[in-house]
């Protein structure tokens, strides 16, 4: 089995078509179709089901997907931490992160990163938290911002925990506070009121959802979908309330109104998280430095 071909077998799979797969690796059609041949000798399987316009993968195909995008992603590791061992002079660092903490926490980390290490190029993946998960396992990422727990069935990950984040109630301004009560807003005055919420795969949606069911109600939308800037945006117009980040009200501007959450509150533990199996790359485990001793 070739490094080669597990290239062209991925862009098959893909583009589902060998043409436009040959096009993309920058190679003959005819070379690549030999290569995709050979592989399947080697391996003693059919990778596609070839119908005129349908490339389709069989079994053996889908299992071996997964496996060869990670050997192309450590492959790509590989050779920038090599790259970088001069000095940090040069290289990538792919960084996962929620909505929320793009906008509060990185925005000062990233700049002070950027000013020391000017030549390492920073590739932000901008996602909720279980995406990121699963963005790590197959090694499109070095390193992830995620939230604690991890979810069930989750890939072997080394976690080390940042900070713990209390959670706030946003509202228009013209709207009126939930509840209305002193020392901030209870979850069971979320009952009744129509929530903004954020789209499946959100933490922040799975908490705030959990947190009513256990308050005995289960929670109204207003709308839901939505990603950070969206759900801000909506509260605005005086949609619905939203339950966020303190570190995201406090950074959103005008517009909102901020209430906290009465005891014992909410909160989220955010962790920096990478692959158990795969050290980071160097300027990856700097960045890690940055971000822990912030």
């Amino acid at each position: 089995m070739q490094f080669q071909q597990l290239q062209y077998f991925v862009a098959v799979a893909e583009t589902r078509h060998f043409t436009r797969a040959a096009e993309l690796v920058h190679v003959a059609q005819p070379s690549l179709s030999q290569q995709i041949k050979a592989l399947e000798r080697e391996l003693g399987a059919d990778l596609f089901l070839r119908a005129r316009g349908n490339i389709t993968l069989t079994d053996a195909g889908e299992a071996l997907l997964p496996l060869a995008r990670r050997i192309l992603a450590d492959a790509d590791t590989a050779r920038y931490e090599v790259q970088e061992l001069v000095q940090l002079r040069s290289g990538r660092v792919r960084l996962g992160a929620t909505p929320s903490l793009c906008t509060g926490l990185l925005p000062d980390v990233l700049r002070s990163f950027h000013d020391r290490y000017p030549g390492i190029q920073l590739l932000i993946e901008e996602s909720g938290s279980h995406d990121l998960v699963r963005e790590l396992a197959r090694g499109a990422l070095d390193l992830a911002l995620i939230v604690l727990p991890l979810p069930p069935g989750s890939p072997a990950l080394t976690t080390v925990e940042l900070l713990r984040e209390d959670l706030v109630v946003v509202s228009s301004p013209e709207a009126t506070v939930p509840g209305r009560g002193r020392g901030g807003v209870k979850i069971a005055d979320l009952e009744g009121e129509r929530l903004v919420m954020f789209r499946h795969g959100y933490d922040l949606r799975e908490l705030t959802v959990a947190a009513c069911r256990s308050a005995g109600f289960e929670p109204g939308f207003a709308v839901e979908g939505g990603e950070m800037d969206a759900v801000l945006g909506f509260v605005r117009a005086g949609l619905g309330v939203a339950v966020v980040p303190r570190m995201v009200a406090a950074r959103s501007g005008r517009g909102l109104r901020v209430t906290p959450l009465a005891r014992p509150g909410l909160y989220r533990t955010i962790a920096l998280a990478h692959r158990s199996d795969v050290a980071p790359p160097r300027a990856a485990r700097e960045l890690q430095r940055m971000l822990l001793e912030r």
